[in-house]
């Protein structure tokens, strides 16, 4: 059974702090077997850090957070950027195409770009799994109801940390009975379900934190930007 974190960022997404090595370290530093890089709309943090993983002991995934035009999906074991604002089928298309896995984050929560609002219980259920928890939760309602959705629909879950800053990787984890330690295998194990999720809540005052970074840097973005 391996340990994974599926749902991460660099500084290379717009909210985002720390570089891939320092994922990279606190993966290793608590055990987990393999890493997932998903920087918003970038890919080349999580091509770096695949290519490292091995350095650590890990198992590198490269993947990203794709915005599409109903919200966001993970995207795993693709090795091209997928445009963003694309619509919700074209953007699975897109990831499939390139023989990746298409994961739906925190799919009701409105107010982070879940999709669910914006297309049909038939379109979610098309995704290749779910993440039914994702640690940066309020109340745990939104965590709650993707895991009844999911089950309902006999899809697989998952879970992730969504981790802004390095500290925290690990706090929330797949775990995965992979026929050996390699990414495609982990893929193979998501796709058939062979998965359970352990996690615990990010404290709230992290996640205030996280969001209030993730605000003020995209601001010194654009500031940034329209003075270029």
């Amino acid at each position: 059974m391996l340990s994974v974190e599926l749902h991460t960022h660099s500084q290379l997404s717009f909210d985002g702090r720390d570089p891939v090595d320092l994922l990279l370290e606190q993966a290793a530093a608590v055990g987990l077997d393999a890493l997932a890089i998903t920087d918003h709309d970038e890919i080349d943090a999580s091509l770096e850090a695949a290519e490292k993983a091995p350095e650590y002991g890990l198992v590198g995934i490269p993947g990203m957070e794709i915005t599409s035009a109903a919200g966001h999906i993970l995207a795993f074991g693709i090795q091209e950027k997928i445009p963003a604002y694309r619509p919700f089928d074209e953007t699975l298309d897109r990831i499939r195409e390139q023989g990746g896995l298409a994961v739906i984050p925190h799919p009701f929560q409105k107010s982070r770009s879940g999709v669910a609002p914006h297309i049909t219980t038939d379109q979610l259920a098309s995704a290749d799994a779910i993440e039914v928890y994702n640690s940066r939760l309020l109340t745990g309602r939104a965590n709650r109801k993707a895991e009844r959705f999911a089950r309902a629909r006999g899809l697989p879950m998952t879970a992730g940390s969504d981790a802004h800053i390095s500290e925290m990787v690990g706090q929330a984890v797949t775990e995965i009975d992979a026929e050996d330690r390699s990414v495609p295998a982990i893929l193979d194990a998501i796709r058939d379900g062979h998965t359970s999720v352990v996690g615990q809540r990010t404290p709230w005052h992290i996640s205030f934190a996280q969001a209030a970074g993730g605000a003020k840097r995209r601001v010194k973005n654009r500031l940034s930007s329209m003075l270029d």
